[in-house]
């Protein structure tokens, strides 16, 4: 292993390091479906069949696992089938409580998909530590949290959390997307284990779709990897040396994202075109001094909603340099309309009971110009004022 003590080190370092054989400084993209046996039962390095293993996964596998600080990493197809990987561990008559605000998809591939399985859930404030805690009952086997939370930012104490899932022998989940290992670390926290979709901030340049997960002991290792191989989502070795190579740059990226999101964070909230803002980095911000003592920074991702009297289609139509898309988490900026893209999968009556408004705006801040930025959104704010008659 290499001589460094900083995280930053890690990123480029970490794992698997380079290529023994030729002295590559670059793990190959090993794209092969199957390995040569030199016998009944003799593997060379390991590796009999690529869903099964295949070393350019394994490298970032055992990067992210370094990162996170975890024992065992697993890379798959999409955070979505990372997420499935990990509900794959409960059986039917297992509830789960989840956050308030999650992703659209984690909402629906419990409502829609894992409810036929007898897997249930309940939707509790867990900013709360004692109302989380008076949700667990015996059928409650794992809390699965995000914090900051997507949409609205709202924090969890993860540390809380994981401490009274301990005391109720329950597991802890966090997605740790919105954060990174970078800004956040929840295994350091208590945490058993942590998803990320690792499409957004760790891929970095919005060119590949894949999903992480780490574990914190054996048996959760051993019965993931099953999974893992058992259900075949599997990150392709190509997408696996993309994301390693996203992963070496997610140090300078995050400094950038979220020095530019404060920025912006602060134009915002001056706007009288605002109406409301969400931001964790704003020190009279819900949760805030809990985001800062177990997260870098207040990261980069802001929520707002306009004044009535702007038209929200107009401010959309009207962006030039920031895209509207689904996703977050690239180099170039993103905003998108959360109840009818990221969170449509949440039944309307969620939606109004959690916060997620017909008016909220979800940016992702990029790393361009600052000032080239808050320029768009200037220029799209003024352009949606729709004139009194």
């Amino acid at each position: 292993m290499a001589n460094y003590k900083h995280l930053d080190s890690a990123l480029i370092h970490g794992g698997i390091y380079g290529d023994a054989l030729t002295g590559s400084v670059n793990v190959p993209i090993y794209q092969t479906s199957t390995y040569e046996q030199k016998g009944l039962g003799k593997l060379v390095g390991g590796y009999e069949y690529s869903r099964t293993g295949n070393p350019t996964r394994a490298a970032l596998e055992a990067l992210i696992a370094e990162l996170e600080g975890g024992i065992a990493g697993f890379a798959f197809g999409s955070g979505m089938a990372a997420t499935t990987a990990v509900l794959s561990l409960f059986k039917s008559g297992d509830k789960l409580i989840l956050s308030q605000n999650v992703y659209g998809g984690t909402y629906r591939v419990l409502a829609k998909v894992f409810n036929h399985f007898n897997i249930t859930f309940e939707i509790v404030d867990t900013t709360n530590p004692e109302i989380f805690e008076k949700a667990i009952t015996s059928e409650v086997k794992a809390a699965f949290i995000e914090s900051p939370a997507n949409p609205l930012l709202s924090v969890t104490d993860i540390q809380a959390v994981a401490a009274i899932c301990k005391k109720h022998h329950i597991l802890t989940i966090v997605d740790n997307t919105f954060m990174t290992p970078y800004l956040q670390r929840p295994i350091s926290l208590g945490a058993d284990i942590v998803i990320h979709s690792a499409t957004k901030y760790l891929g970095g340049h919005s060119d590949l779709v894949a999903g992480l997960v780490v574990v914190t002991t054996q048996d959760l290792a051993e019965k993931i990897a099953f999974i893992q191989n058992s259900t075949g989502g599997v990150l392709g070795p190509f997408d696996s040396f993309l994301l390693i190579r996203g992963i070496k740059t997610l140090a300078v990226r995050m400094d950038r994202h979220t020095q530019n999101a404060e920025i912006i964070a602060q134009f915002l909230r001056k706007n009288e075109a605002v109406k409301n803002i969400y931001y964790p980095g704003f020190e009279d911000a819900q949760g805030h001094a809990i985001q800062m003592r177990q997260a870098k920074n207040g990261g980069a991702m802001i929520s707002f909603e306009l004044q009535d009297k702007y038209d929200l289609n107009r401010f959309f139509e009207s962006l030039h340099l920031v895209a509207l898309a689904e996703s977050l988490g690239g180099v170039e900026s993103l905003v998108c309309h959360p109840s009818t893209m990221t969170h449509a999968a949440f039944p309307k009556e969620i939606r109004d009971a959690v916060g997620i408004t017909e008016n909220l705006i979800r940016l992702s801040v990029g790393i361009e110009n600052v000032y080239d930025l808050i320029a768009d959104l200037s220029q799209a704010i003024r352009s949606s004022e729709l004139q009194e008659v």
